[in-house]
């Protein structure tokens, strides 16, 4: 029976970018202008006096140092504190679809094997621009491919997800190759008044396709095994969707954007993944201490660390647990990829590493890939 194989992927990067500094700058004076308008009910206790942000504050937090956008402006300006993207036409290709289809294209040329060999689209992201038709669709159809299309939503985890439906695909025999991409506007869910979180997210795209290995050329990566797993919570939440986005309260409200409890999210999610990685190596006859190569969930530097100690049993160094996410900040579910993407040419024949993702949910998803010759 044929296996599954990463035979490509691809990046679309925006042409935008906001370092700590220019985003710290936008949240103090939105803060200062906050307090200055509320300064009578502050002073009553009514109201609680927002405390500024600092590049230091979130580089500590994080790591992230800066992220890029879709709109810079609208970010910056502390009069809106949000990205501006204007709706486009129905009959215009949508702005997500625009985004995976760039990845998409970087792909397919890399593959360098025609779209009609291609069954399946998958679309999996943290977001979706609509409930139908699905965005999916909409990039099969701008690709030209045949087949079929649909959209799935595991937050953060969304691409190991569509990784693991797509080499189950594969092993079936309904397909011989998937096209999943994961683009993800994250700036439109963020909110940028929130001190805690208003550095987190970035916006990017990304594209993998996956094909038998009875049809796949040399190269690629071979997966020797996938795993998933979900346990409910509600410590990373965003409650915007088509029943609720005409609160009273409006869409911008913050319960209608990512919220998160932080902390609480360390300490569930930081062990149950390190468990699962571990326990997936070792069903599939891996020692994890002997992985060349962990491409993470890109969330936070402080949690990657943490598991990359205990899958490898010490520190890893810097190209055993990449960490991509100083320039591209949290982008949900195609961190894992970008890291796998930006991060692999040196890597060889034999060579044995970890695609991982985790978030809301909670999700989790373990790929272990091995390079081809």
């Amino acid at each position: 029976m044929s296996h599954a194989v990463i035979a490509a992927t691809g990046l679309f990067t925006p042409d935008q970018s906001i370092s700590n500094a220019e985003l710290v700058e936008a949240y103090n004076a939105w803060a200062e202008r906050f307090n200055a308008d509320h300064a009578a009910e502050i002073a009553e206790g009514d109201v609680a006096a927002l405390t500024p942000s600092s590049v230091e504050f979130i580089e500590k937090a994080s790591g992230i140092k800066s992220r890029f956008v879709l709109d810079k402006a609208g970010v910056l300006d502390p009069a809106r504190m949000a990205p501006n993207i204007p709706e486009r036409a129905d009959e215009d290709l949508s702005i997500m679809a625009e985004m995976a289809v760039a990845a998409a294209r970087q792909a397919i040329a890399a593959w360098g094997k025609p779209v009609s060999e291609i069954g399946a689209v998958l679309c999996a992201a943290s977001n979706m621009p609509r409930p139908y038709p699905a965005l999916s669709i909409e990039v099969q159809q701008a690709l030209g491919i045949d087949g079929f299309a649909f959209d799935m939503n595991v937050a953060c985890s969304s691409a190991t997800f569509g990784i693991k439906t797509a080499a189950d695909f594969i092993a079936s025999g309904s397909v011989k190759a998937v096209l999943m991409v994961n683009p993800e506007v994250c700036s439109a869910h963020l909110n940028f008044k929130d001190r805690d979180s208003h550095f987190i997210f970035g916006d990017v795209a990304t594209a993998v396709i996956v094909e038998a290995s009875d049809q796949a050329g040399p190269g690629g990566w071979d997966v020797l095994g996938t795993r998933l797993k979900t346990v409910y919570s509600n410590n990373i939440r965003n409650n915007f969707g088509f029943l609720n986005n005409a609160a009273p309260e409006g869409i911008g409200a913050p319960d209608k954007m990512f919220v998160q409890q932080g902390r609480k999210v360390f300490k569930d999610v930081v062990p149950m993944v390190s468990d699962m990685i571990v326990d997936h190596a070792r069903d599939l006859g891996i020692d994890p201490a002997t992985l060349k190569r962990m491409w993470l969930h890109q969330a936070n530097i402080n949690m990657n660390q943490f598991i990359g100690r205990k899958v490898l049993g010490r520190d890893p160094t810097p190209e055993e647990n990449v960490i991509i996410l100083d320039e591209y900040a949290n982008t949900s579910s195609a961190g894992s990829i970008i890291a796998f993407h930006l991060r692999q040419q040196d890597m060889a024949p034999g060579d044995t590493g970890l695609i991982c993702s985790f978030g809301a949910g909670y999700s989790a998803g373990t790929v272990f890939v091995r390079k081809r010759g």
